[in-house]
């Protein structure tokens, strides 16, 4: 038995999302699951600017690190702040000490006149918004960014975006980092995916999926129950399949468990070795977050049976890159209590115009 873990990595967040809590209410319910895309995600990141996308990945890094996320797969969007997006999320998680791989997801939604559209014709020609964040993800890796080339999902792109998307990343030797299927929407993604997916893309959700795609999923148990879209049932599937939160926090600890809670609903043969393995799977992405260490506050913390069943574990300290980041539970680098105030600031700031 061990009180000691790698660090661990959450392979699919929105960093932009952490200044989402307290939001005013939406104009009316959500009923289903586009409705509140438009409603509550549309709405938001197109209120973003630099200052309030830095404080909230700041909060969303140091979170993380304090829950033993030493590493993050984050996916962005801020139609009103394309240019320069990726860096500041970039400098905010540097500046806290957790790694992250960013994209920027292009959509078509958004058109030339400024409407916004719950779906896109596939033959429609590529928007200026998806052009300029295409152009952000380039432009972030060409400067050496560590990154993937973004896409919201295949219902809001069309297939020039979708094309564009997928040759850029193979001109950079990366995947492509997509929503997939999550809803009834994007039910048809699979019949359009299916030409141009390769080993190195990302599949994020895939509840809906019809069909084998090329590379690997990421598993959003917490997010896919919040939306009511269904349970994804990755072990069903061939794929290698990763863990994330979409969002919802960064704590990889109780994403494991909540993923065997619904692994075991599913299947009741299966055990918790399997979503601990969703788990490590991370580190195809950040192989050196191997190489952190993250001490625990308790000491069968290396037993996926033991751990699937124990709440409350936190971690006491953290390693990374040989630095300790987090002693006693607190962390060295920042004040925590300095990014909460900041935090709190531009989540006025953001709530006030929504």
């Amino acid at each position: 038995m061990s009180n000691r873990t790698p660090g661990l990595v959450c392979a699919h967040h929105h960093l932009y999302s952490t200044l989402a809590r307290g939001m005013p209410a939406p104009p009316s319910a959500p009923t289903d699951f586009i409705s509140t895309l438009r409603q509550v995600w549309w709405r938001l990141d197109a209120k973003l600017d630099a200052e309030m996308l830095y404080w909230s990945a700041a909060l969303g890094a140091a979170e993380a690190l304090m829950s033993g996320t030493t590493s993050i797969i984050d996916h962005h969007e801020s139609p009103n702040f394309i240019e320069g997006s990726l860096d500041v999320i970039a400098q905010a998680c540097a500046d806290i000490g957790v790694r992250v791989n960013t994209c920027f997801g292009a959509t078509d939604r958004w058109t030339d006149n400024g409407t916004l559209v719950d779906s896109v014709s596939p033959h429609s020609s590529m928007t200026s918004a998806a052009r300029r964040a295409l152009d952000e993800c380039d432009r972030f890796l060409n400067n050496g960014g560590r990154g993937m080339v973004g896409l919201h999902a295949s219902f809001t792109c069309s297939d020039e975006t979708l094309e564009a998307a997928t040759e850029m990343a193979k001109k950079h030797s990366v995947g492509v980092h997509i929503h997939v299927a999550e809803g009834i929407d994007d039910a048809g993604a699979g019949q359009r995916l299916e030409p141009i997916a390769s080993d190195d893309w990302l599949l994020v959700h895939c509840v809906l999926l019809d069909r084998q795609l090329k590379g690997r999923i990421v598993h959003n148990p917490r997010s896919n129950m919040n939306n009511s879209v269904g349970y994804a049932a990755p072990s069903r599937r061939t794929n290698t399949t990763l863990l994330g939160t979409d969002g919802i926090g960064s704590d990889m600890l109780e994403e494991f468990r909540l993923a065997f809670a619904r692994l075991r609903e599913f299947d009741i043969k299966e055990n918790p070795a399997t979503a601990w393995s969703w788990l490590e799977n991370g580190y195809q992405y950040f192989p050196e977050a191997r190489e952190d260490v993250v001490v625990w506050s308790y000491d069968a913390v290396d037993d996926p049976w033991k751990l699937a069943f124990t709440t409350g574990v936190h971690p006491v300290e953290v390693i990374v890159d040989g630095i300790t980041v987090v002693t006693d539970g607190k962390p060295t680098k920042f004040d925590i209590n300095e990014v909460r105030q900041k935090a709190s600031e531009q989540a006025k700031r953001l709530h006030e115009r929504l």
